[in-house]
């Protein structure tokens, strides 16, 4: 085993263990939180390696870049995230291709989604991103008009909504991001009694801020910095 495998491997199995622990301080079950080891720069032969110790839940950010690793790790029954920006002329490449998709924000891009998908005789799963903090810079549906775009994704039979996503601004202090996360699971309760729908999954929560996140529920939780290290900047 090489000592980058091995060093990825512990990476990973403190993180799980980490993740672990602020499940049961919860009331939780571990099982119902998952790993999203973020590999986004980072090269298909970490995920590989990664990937043979047990971490199947990848997730990637850039839609040429992704596929790529896709095709080059095809043997590996990775199950590939989504949760990236995705404008809608990128959108019928990534129908299909992912077990989720974290980041729709847009009826347009659901729509692109759904008629892909539907060609391919898929329904691809989707998150619907909140943005909760007021940043102009970060993509995600507002609160105030999160229930009439489900509802109308929601008549989309190539995709299937099964939650929501949301990212806070950085805090130095993680249990500022705290607020952010119990709103997002307010809204994901609300929407499923206004619409009679379960929607099992929030994905919140990164690096520095997952322990509060999965105290109010965190479903999916992104990680990257802790298990690959630094990343590589974008060529």
């Amino acid at each position: 085993m090489s000592n980058r495998k091995i060093e990825l491997a512990e990476r990973a199995a403190q993180v799980k263990e980490d993740l672990a622990e602020a499940a049961k301080k919860a009331g939780r079950a571990p099982e119902e939180v998952t790993l999203v080891a973020v590999s986004k720069l980072h090269p298909a032969s970490d995920i590989r390696d990664l990937a043979e110790t047990g971490q199947l839940d990848f997730g990637e950010n850039y839609v040429q870049e992704a596929v790529d690793k896709q095709e080059t790790l095809a043997d590996l029954g990775v199950n590939w995230h989504f949760i990236g920006g995705l404008q809608s002329n990128k959108a019928k490449f990534v129908a299909g291709k992912f077990g989720l998709v974290h980041s729709v924000d847009s009826r347009k891009l659901a729509q692109t989604l759904h008629k892909k998908a539907s060609g391919l005789g898929v329904v691809q799963d989707i998150l619907i991103q909140v943005s909760l903090a007021g940043e102009s810079q970060k993509s995600g549906i507002t609160a105030e008009n999160l229930p009439s775009l489900a509802e109308e994704v929601m008549e989309m039979e190539g995709v299937r909504v099964v939650g929501l996503m949301t990212m806070p601004p950085f805090f130095d202090a993680p249990e500022r991001a705290r607020p952010v996360f119990a709103q997002l699971r307010q809204l994901k309760e609300k929407l499923e009694k206004q619409l009679g729908v379960t929607l099992p999954h929030l994905s919140m929560g990164m690096s520095g801020d997952f322990v509060p996140a999965v105290e109010e529920g965190a479903t999916l939780v992104r990680i990257g910095t802790q298990i690959f290290g630094v990343r590589p900047p974008r060529i």
